[in-house]
Parts: C-alpha cells; structure tokens; sequence
C-alpha cells in the first residue's frame, strides 16, 4: 500500500525527443562550422538554398535546410582561371581533331623489314669498318711474312681464318646493333603521333580554388542527452518513491497509535493513496523542521473510523497497523 509507483517512461516518446535534440544539435554545428572566408584570391560563402525531407524510424517526416557553398574569386584571380580554362579547351579542340584520323591510323600493322634495317646499318658502317678491316688483313699478312710464314702454309692459313671470322663477328654484331636501332627509330616514328595527342588530352589541370582557402576549424557541440536525462529522471522519482514507501511500512509494522490530526501538522501535501484509496502526506508537525510521511485522521473518520482513536486532550490518533 501507499504511494503509486512513477510511471516508466515512453520508449518511442523518449526516442522521438532524442532524435529532434540531435537533429537540433547536427544544425546547431553545421551552422557554427559554415564561416564564410575572405582572402587574396577571393571570398567563400554558405547560403541555405533549400530544404529537404527525411523520414524517422518512426515514419514522421522531418524537413531539414540545405545549404550551397559560393565561391567568388577576385578580378586578377578569375582572369587567370579565365585563360587557363580557353587554353585548355584549345589543347582539348586539337586534340579532337587530331584524334579524328587515328581509326585509320591504327588500322594499319606496324611492319618491319629485318633485311632492310640490316641493310641500313651496313651501309652506315661499311664505310668506316670495311677499309679498317682490309687494313688489318694487310697489317697481319705482313706480320707472318716478316716473321717467316710463307702464304700457302698451314700458319698462314691459321692466322688469316682466324681474322676473316673475327671481321665476320664484327659484322654480325653490326647488324644485330643495327637492327635493334633501327627498330627503335621505327617504333617511335609510329607512336609520336600518339604521344602528341596524348599529352593535349592530359594536359596540367587548372588548380581548384577552393584548395585557396584555409581550412576551416570545426567545432564540436555536445549532444544532449535526453534519453540520459529522462530515465534518471525516473529513477530519481522511484527512489523517492521506495524510501517514502520503507518509511511508511516501517510505521504500519511497528504498531503504532500516532498523532494525526490535521490541526498539529502543516506543510501539507498529498503524494499519493494507499490500495484501499486513503490518502497519503507528507508534512510537518507544527513548530519542527523534520518532514512527516503518514495519514490526515480526518480522511480515517470517514474512510475507517475504527483505526482512529481520540485523546483526552481532544486530539485524534491513528493506529498505522490498522489502515488496510
């Protein structure tokens, strides 16, 4: 018996509430964050532009701002991007047109002719090698003469095999080197038309101006939190409630026939009702500072008379044990 026990709190209620504090504090920050800027290369600025709709997990639709961001550049700066902006477009229009032919262009296969480069690198050497090799042919046929072997003999043979393979080597290496230059020159000639249209399309970009600016310090703001706030408030309420109760159970067990007149009490204030629907205060005799939990006998007269006795002094008291 006693006071009622404190409602719990509405979870979709508190949820609902919590939802708009943090909704709240979102655009609280996102305003304190927007600063509009002013430097050498121009301004920023933020404006709302607009709202939108979003839905809870509640199915309530919330309209929410949104904002744009504005940038302004100055005079000298937006010439600047100006001309950056034409000479890219004219980079881009070449390579476009350029562009136009490289179907045909790729449809034709790379071809190359081993004999022809092989040619070629002949004919650039000969005119070096050739002559220098006939002179070391005459400078060893002079050696082996002078040293006493006759053309004819086995030395002499030896020695001239050895120098006609080694000019043979020599002029196969020649047109290996050859080849694999030749190759090259080649290859390059076909893909410099590519690497030309290439480098107009990827061309230095124009710097974004937005990177101008200073990074913008972002405050944080602390949430709310309402959902903390209401179950401590429940709490706070029940343990209200269950000392209120302790102490009006420990009167209905010890006994206890009480003054409970309304005449000696003030501070009066009802909290609450027993099972049976009597009344429950807390108040303060006259004259003391300590606070009272208990029954008005007035209310007992009329709801159970018999747990109410009277004094000499004409006083009423109330048997605690006795009130159901």
């Amino acid at each position: 018996m006693g006071k009622s026990a404190p409602k719990a709190p509405d979870p979709a209620q508190t949820a609902a509430a919590q939802g708009a504090w943090n909704s709240f504090t979102a655009q609280q920050q996102q305003q304190m964050n927007m600063i509009g800027q002013n430097s050498p290369w121009g301004s920023l600025d933020y404006q709302q532009t607009g709202s939108t709709w979003i839905t809870d997990p509640n199915g309530k639709r919330v309209e929410v701002p949104t904002y744009t961001a504005n940038t302004t550049l100055s005079p000298e700066q937006q010439a600047i991007f100006d001309a950056s902006q034409a000479a890219q477009g004219n980079l881009a229009n070449i390579a476009k047109d350029q562009s136009a032919w490289l179907g045909d262009y790729l449809q034709s296969p790379f071809e190359f002719n081993n004999q022809s480069a092989e040619n070629w690198a002949y004919d650039l050497a000969s005119q070096r090698i050739l002559p220098q090799q006939e002179q070391n042919r005459k400078d060893l046929e002079n050696r082996l003469i002078n040293s006493g072997i006759r053309p004819g003999t086995s030395a002499y043979n030896t020695e001239m095999s050895r120098l006609t393979n080694a000019n043979t080597d020599q002029l196969n290496q020649l047109a290996l080197t050859g080849r694999g230059q030749a190759f090259q020159e080649q290859l390059a000639q076909r893909n410099q038309p590519l690497n030309e249209i290439i480098g107009l399309m990827s061309g230095t970009q124009v710097q974004s101006p937005n990177s101008t600016f200073a990074q913008t310090p972002q405050s944080q703001v602390a949430g709310v939190d309402y959902s903390g706030l209401v179950q401590q408030n429940y709490q706070n309420q029940m343990n209200q409630y269950n000392s209120q109760m302790g102490a009006l159970g420990g009167l209905f067990g010890a006994g206890l026939s009480l003054f409970s007149d309304r005449r000696l009490k003030e501070d009066i204030e009802r909290i609450g009702k027993t099972d049976s629907g009597v009344p429950v205060y807390k108040f303060k005799y006259i004259g003391s500072p300590v606070t009272h939990i208990g029954y008005m006998a007035q209310d007992l007269l009329e709801l159970q008379p018999e747990a109410v006795t009277k004094d000499a002094d004409g006083y009423y008291r109330v048997r605690y044990d006795m009130v159901k």
